[in-house]
C-alpha cells in the first residue's frame, strides 16, 4: 500500500494521524472521528478500520504500560462485560435489521447531552453506578456496529470520575480493551497478513507517539473545566457525524 501514496499524500495521512491521537492523548478517544474522514481520501475505507483499531490498540498498551496505576478498574470491570453483550447485540442488529434509525435516536442523544453539559449544566454531578449499564450496552452496540462507541463510555466515565488524569488515562484502557476485540478479529480474517499494510502501521506509529505525548502535556496544563468543554465538544461532534451518516444514506 505504501507505494501506492504519493510523498505528499503520506505527509498528509501522517500529519492527520498526529493531530488525531493529539485528541486521543487529551480525551483518551476520538482519534477515528478525527482521522478517518481525510484519510479515506488516500487509504480504502475497508483498511481504515483495522488500521486505526491496531494503532488505538498500541497507544492503549503503551499508556498502561506508562500508567496503568492511575487507571480506574472498579469502573472498567463493570463496564467490559456489558461492552461485551453489546457487541453481540450489535452484531445481530447489523445481521437481521437496518440500523439506520439507531443511528439517529443516538445522534440527537448525544447532541442534546452534549449541549446541554456545554450551556446548561456545568456542575459536576455524578452517575449513579446503575448507569454504566445503558453506557456500557449503548457503546458495545455502537461500536460493533460503527467502530465508534468510544464517545458514550467518555459521557458514563466522566459522570464518575472527577479526576481528569485517571479520567483520560482510564477512557484509554477501556478503549483498548474495546479495540482489542476487533484487533482478535481482523487478525482472524487475515486482514494483517498484507506486509505494506503494516509497513504503513508501522509508518504512522511514531506521529501516534507523538500526538499522544503533546496531548498528554495538553490535559496536564488545562483546568477540569476546559478538559470537560472539550471533550462535550468532541461528544457532541460524534452526534453531528451519526446524524449526517443517518442522513446521508436516505
Amino acid at each position: 500500500m505504501l507505494h501506492v501514496l504519493a510523498w505528499s499524500e503520506l505527509l498528509i495521512c501522517i500529519f492527520v494521524v498526529f493531530f488525531a491521537y493529539l485528541v486521543f492523548g487529551m480525551a483518551g478517544f476520538g482519534s477515528a472521528l478525527i482521522a478517518s474522514p481525510i484519510l479515506a481520501f488516500y487509504i480504502p475505507i475497508a483498511k481504515i478500520v483495522p488500521l486505526l483499531a491496531l494503532i488505538d490498540l498500541t497507544a492503549a498498551v503503551i499508556n498502561l504500560a506508562r500508567e496503568g496505576k492511575k487507571t480506574e478498574f472498579s469502573e472498567i470491570k463493570l463496564v467490559i462485560p456489558l461492552m461485551i453483550i453489546g457487541s453481540l447485540i450489535g452484531a445481530t442488529i447489523l445481521l437481521m435489521a437496518r440500523p439506520d434509525v439507531l443511528v439517529l435516536v443516538l445522534g440527537l442523544f448525544v447532541v442534546f447531552y452534549s449541549l446541554y453539559s456545554l450551556f446548561v449544566g456545568r456542575t459536576y454531578h455524578q452517575f449513579p453506578i446503575k448507569a454504566a449499564i445503558p453506557f456500557g450496552l449503548g457503546g458495545g452496540i455502537f461500536s460493533a456496529l460503527f467502530g465508534s462507541g468510544g464517545f458514550l463510555y467518555a459521557i458514563y466515565l466522566a459522570g464518575r470520575i472527577p479526576d481528569k488524569e485517571i479520567f483520560r488515562i482510564t477512557q484509554t484502557t477501556l478503549i483498548g480493551f474495546s479495540t482489542l476485540t476487533r484487533v482478535i478479529i481482523f487478525i482472524v480474517m487475515g486482514v494483517y497478513l498484507d506486509t505494506s499494510f503494516l509497513l504503513l502501521i508501522l509508518v504512522f506509529i511514531p506521529a501516534m507517539l507523538l500526538g499522544i505525548y503533546f496531548g498528554r502535556q495538553v490535559t496536564l496544563k488545562i483546568s477540569r473545566e476546559v478538559f470537560l468543554r472539550f471533550i462535550n465538544i468532541l461528544v457532541l461532534v460524534s452526534g453531528l457525524m451519526l446524524i449526517y451518516r443517518y442522513i446521508s444514506t436516505l
